[in-house]
């Protein structure tokens, strides 16, 4: 039997579960997608001492803001840009819960005049098509990078001021290829943009397409669920 004295300290577990938490929230997929996420926030929030109702109110607002789904953060992905890779996206939105717990770990953070620089002209800077390299070629590399680097895929970019106060910017890029197609590789050399995300309110309200975006919304959404 393992004597006691050698077990991991608690801040040994916090700091192992905080590690995992943020390779899970950049390779969602490869930890088993949104379930994992609930299950790690749980064992942060126990080891912290803190309630879980600190995520079933978060779960609370999420969905009266229409970003919760019976299946999650993800359904309602799903519907919303059928073709985008869900699992980037949805993780995006449980890291912008971990920003305001303290536990998301970022790669890079934006000065305050940098922040304002890019939320005031993000929407704009939208209007147009954009690739994966055209938003790290105008904002720099991004705080957070959900996905991989292989171009051949989609991904999900966010970008943090050194403020952890502020909202993330989330650009949205998808790989080209529609969602039940074989070929492979996809037509394009870098994922394109489709949406950029920020914003309290209503969770669609906070979306602004891309021309391709928009394009790719309607050919695969129902018309009933187009707002």
């Amino acid at each position: 039997m393992t004597p006691t004295d050698s077990l991991a300290t608690a801040p040994e577990i916090r700091a192992h579960l905080l590690e995992v938490f943020n390779r899970a929230l950049r390779s969602s997929g490869e930890f088993g997608g949104e379930v994992a996420l609930h299950l790690l926030i749980r064992h942060l929030l126990f080891v912290e001492r803190r309630t879980e109702a600190v995520f079933a109110e978060q779960r609370r607002v999420w969905k009266d803001s229409g970003a919760f789904r019976p299946n999650g953060v993800t359904g309602f992905y799903r519907e919303l840009i059928p073709e985008l890779d869900c699992k980037d996206a949805m993780a995006s939105v449980y890291a912008e819960f971990a920003q305001r717990c303290g536990w998301l770990q970022s790669d890079r953070l934006l000065t305050a005049d940098a922040y304002e620089a890019l939320k005031g002209s993000v929407r704009q800077w939208a209007g147009e098509d954009r690739t994966w390299a055209d938003v790290t070629a105008m904002f720099g590399d991004p705080s957070v990078l959900f996905g991989g680097t292989n171009p051949l895929y989609g991904k999900t970019l966010g970008y943090l001021s050194e403020d952890m106060g502020q909202p993330m910017v989330v650009f949205h890029l998808w790989h080209g290829s529609a969602r039940g197609s074989a070929a492979w590789p996809p037509e394009h050399e870098q994922p394109l943009l489709l949406a950029v995300r920020f914003g309290e309110g209503p969770f669609r309200q906070s979306f602004t397409f891309t021309p391709e975006g928009e394009r790719r919304r309607l050919e695969t959404v129902h018309p009933l669920q187009v707002e």
